[in-house]
């Protein structure tokens, strides 16, 4: 199949052709024909699929007919570089439609939004709680709306965003069409999916597993010596690019600047970064400016870099499904890739349900000169957060003045800013009660340590 099979619009198929997309991939060839009928579709899909235009170009071409000037498809994605992306993809592809898009988040001025909207717009991408936030105050309405798209369904349940959704739905009509797109599929996500969704096509593209091009490593270290690890890595290691993943965002804006100030071209993202400072950072990586970056897995929603030759996580992600997203973006494009996991103790359990999903044991690996017994700090400062400035206490408003309960003034921003909760809703890591030494896990000294591209 290829794209004129389709039947697009003449002014979608221009934005086809100057994408440079020439045959669909397998989640656009199974969804795109069912969006097109106007059915509901659960679809089940990793990150790096196509799945952005499997719905972009299905909405694009049904938005060339009817009005103009309102909103009539909504996307929600859990975070704003996700957000950004998405839009990004409606602008190319519909550069010849004359249909706009706005993106919605928080971690900026409202007023903008609300301007940009004002102006008229047929697609609005949005986070949760600054399209809440616009709800609220009146300055979107949703009456009109025809699509809706939920996507990365299962990270927006992870960050604890499905009462946000559920408060969107009571603003939206009963009558429309709903697209939903999750990597993986838990109860939460079937439940949802069964209340949104009205008869809905299937379509799943592969099961989760890693690409084939991707080679994994094990290396066990003691917590306290993780940084001085990853640096000796980093320094014996043939790189081109290196994606890091931390736990938290403090974790990783330390990390970034540990790395930074050993000379390496390194940058972080995290929550508490503005979004001009984000998409700095995004840009710079992209660009090769920064050869390193340390996210976390929820500022790392919406990195699209087909040149990662390699993943490193400094710590273990919460799930095999987060390890699968994670690695995902190395061992693109038939490119081999790396994925180096430091691993303690406590992350046996980890490992074993990782190695469940991979359908191999993951071999583990030791720096060659690397001192693994230095012993823990008496004042050991590796995981500390710094201290907390203290505030001064807020003196009660007076009666009948000030913001009641539940409301924000209008033009505050939400108090989830930017939408992308880095330490939101993880599922709690199992503790393993099994010790790495003995097994299969205990590196093996001498070797080489210098595992470059493949």
């Amino acid at each position: 199949m290829n794209f004129t099979e389709l039947a697009f619009h003449p002014q979608v198929m221009a934005g086809i052709q100057a994408a440079g997309y020439q045959t669909p991939t397998p989640i656009q060839v199974q969804a795109i024909p069912p969006v097109l009928e106007g059915r509901d579709v659960m679809g089940l899909a990793q990150t790096g699929t196509g799945k952005t235009a499997a719905f972009a170009l299905p909405i694009l071409h049904r938005l060339m007919q009817g009005g103009r000037g309102f909103v009539r498809a909504l996307v929600i994605a859990p975070t704003r570089e996700l957000a950004e992306q998405i839009h990004e993809s409606f602008s190319v592809l519909g550069a010849d439609t004359g249909l706009r898009s706005v993106t919605v988040y928080g971690g900026v001025t409202i007023g903008p939004q609300v301007a940009r909207v004002k102006k008229g717009a047929e697609i609005i991408v949005a986070c949760p709680g600054r399209l809440l936030d616009h709800l609220t105050q009146k300055t979107i309405s949703l009456s009109r709306l025809e699509i809706l798209v939920l996507d990365e369904a299962d990270h927006m349940f992870d960050m604890g965003f499905f009462p946000d959704i559920r408060r969107i739905m009571q603003h939206l009509p009963k009558q429309r069409q709903t697209l939903m797109f999750s990597a993986t599929m838990p109860e939460e996500i079937r439940r949802l999916a069964l209340d949104v969704l009205s008869k809905p096509v299937t379509v799943q593209v592969g099961q989760t597993a890693p690409a084939a091009t991707v080679s994994h490593a094990l290396y066990p270290v003691k917590p306290h010596l993780k940084t001085a690890l990853l640096l000796e890595l980093l320094r014996h290691t043939d790189t081109d690019s290196v994606l890091v993943f931390t736990r938290t965002k403090h974790r990783a804006k330390r990390i970034g600047e540990q790395l930074e100030k050993k000379g390496f071209k390194a940058a972080s993202i995290q929550g508490n970064l503005s979004q001009n400072r984000r998409q700095e950072a995004l840009n710079g990586f992209r660009d090769g400016t920064y050869q390193i970056l340390v996210a976390t897995d929820i500022a790392a929603r919406g990195i699209d870099v087909s040149q990662v030759s390699h993943v490193i996580n400094y710590d273990i992600p919460s799930t095999p499904e987060a390890y699968i997203h994670r690695i995902g973006r190395t061992g693109r494009a038939a490119r081999s890739g790396d994925a180096f996991t430091l691993v303690s103790d406590e992350d046996v359990d980890m490992i074993r349900a990782i190695e469940r999903v991979l359908g191999s044991r993951i071999k583990s690996c030791a720096v060659e000169g690397f001192d693994y017994d230095v012993p823990v700090p008496k004042n050991n400062q590796e995981f500390a957060r710094p201290p907390r400035q203290a505030q001064p206490r807020r003196k009660p408003a007076a009666p009948g003045r000030g913001v009641t309960s539940g409301s924000r003034p209008a033009g505050q921003a939400p108090s989830k800013a930017g939408d992308s909760r880095p330490g939101g809703r993880v599922a709690r890591q199992q503790s393993g009660q099994g010790q790495l030494g003995g097994g299969a896990l205990q590196p093996k000294r001498g070797g080489n340590s210098r595992r470059g591209r493949s």
